[in-house]
């Protein structure tokens, strides 16, 4: 079996502070809003896998067209040794680029679940013979630490993810990323791309409800870990197409006139009948704006993919 170490960087505490802060702070604003990425509890992950294969539903599918297609293509261009995934989860889409590389000498997978990068890393070592796995538990939204590593290094940001930043979070995240790389090293960065409304909107609201209950799982999260009192059957889930900023947003939208009250944050919250909470705003991008947003953080786009039906891109940029 080849090595597997595990690093945390994200204090113990971090989470359960972050989560109260994110909560206090958006509850209490106007709009009232929540980050996206308290949906991913266990149940929310599971929830979002069953997303990933409902019909309406293609990003997964053309990102993973386009893995299929050009991950030779990434190895030879990038000449990566280590391969670096910012968000990792279950490291199964990964499993393309790391068939492709065949020089790689270190994966380092990062993502804020333990259980998860422990799970996925320990396989992942045992069936590749030779690579070392060094995951990291980190929250790849702050300042990162990476460890050493042979390079050139690749650092993969998939998912169309970089959509839930909001333009001020991107450019912070994108200048974050090119600080801990060395000139020559890249980034494949998953985009998904303006397109149809109709399209985008199904794929937020599918005709099974998954989604529905994926956004109000937020409020499950936030009842179990904060002791509030959220009826998540009293909001109604909404996935709007906003034109001028071009994104999509999910909103949990309140049925009737209520009271929430948060124990652990002393905090009660009147919502009105018909208000929303935005829980995730979905940015869809247009090539010129990738390569616009790359270059003024440091990286030289060099490749550019889409699936067949031009739905979904990934981008290759080089650390200048």
């Amino acid at each position: 079996m080849s090595p597997f170490r595990l690093t945390r960087t994200l204090p113990e505490d971090a989470t359960g502070a972050a989560l109260r802060a994110d909560v206090l702070q958006g509850l209490t604003g106007s709009p009232r809003t929540l980050p996206p990425k308290w949906f991913y509890d266990a149940r929310g992950s599971e929830l979002f896998e069953e997303i990933t294969a409902l019909p309406e539903y293609y990003p997964t599918r053309a990102e993973r067209e386009i893995l299929l297609a050009r991950s030779g293509e990434i190895a030879e261009v990038s000449g990566a040794r280590t391969l670096i995934e910012l968000g990792s989860g279950s490291s199964e889409k990964t499993r393309h680029l790391l068939d492709a590389l065949t020089g790689l000498h270190t994966y380092v997978p990062v993502d804020v679940s333990e259980s998860a990068l422990t799970l996925a890393g320990r396989a992942l070592a045992a069936e590749r013979p030779g690579l070392d796995v060094h995951a990291l538990v980190d929250d790849f939204t702050g300042s990162m630490t990476l460890p050493g590593t042979p390079g050139p290094r690749l650092v993969a940001f998939l998912g169309g993810t970089i959509g839930n930043l909001l333009p001020e979070e991107r450019t912070a995240f994108l200048a974050s990323v090119r600080a801990a790389l060395a000139p020559g090293d890249a980034l494949l960065l998953g985009t998904d791309l303006v397109k149809d409304e109709e399209v985008l909107v199904r794929a937020y609201d599918d005709a099974a409800g998954v989604t529905a209950a994926f956004n109000r799982n937020v409020l499950a999260v936030i009842n179990r870990e904060l002791g509030a009192d959220f009826d998540p059957a009293a909001f109604d889930h909404v996935a709007v197409w906003d034109a001028g900023h071009e994104w999509i947003e999910m909103r949990l939208r309140s049925r009737e006139r209520q009271t929430v009250k948060i124990p652990a944050l002393g905090l009660a919250v009147d919502f009105a009948a018909g208000e929303d909470l935005r829980t995730e705003v979905s940015a869809k991008f247009r090539e010129e704006r990738v390569r616009r947003e790359l270059d003024a953080a440091g990286m030289e786009p060099v490749r550019w993919w889409t699936d067949g039906e031009g739905r979904f891109a990934l981008s290759l940029s080089v650390a200048r």
